[in-house]
């Protein structure tokens, strides 16, 4: 049994016991968090939204909240003595799926 879930601009696909990353939530480890935009669940049959399932969720502990890897952004134009350098590094929020309710 699988799902598709939106949550922070993006789809996830999703099944129970998979820990993932999603953008930051703003909760603290151990809590529970509901994601009710449920795109797509798969248990023996399909269901597909028109946006959402009717009914359906999922439900997940949040694993930890942290920061990722540092992405460097450098920026350079030749001839010009231009060049600037950035970095970046992205919070995110890793919670593990416990129950898909359909």
């Amino acid at each position: 049994m699988y799902a598709i879930i939106a949550t922070g601009g993006k789809q996830y696909t999703v099944s129970e016991g998979d820990v993932i990353k999603v953008e930051k939530l703003g909760v603290n480890a151990g809590e529970t968090v509901t994601f009710d935009q449920v795109l797509f669940v798969n248990n023996g049959e399909a269901k597909v939204g028109d946006p959402t399932v009717a009914g359906a969720s999922v439900t997940a502990s949040v694993v930890k909240e942290a920061r990722d890897k540092k992405v460097v952004v450098y920026k350079y134009k030749r001839k010009t003595g231009y060049h600037k350098k950035n970095g970046h590094r992205q919070s995110f929020t890793q919670v593990k799926i416990e129950k898909i309710n359909a």
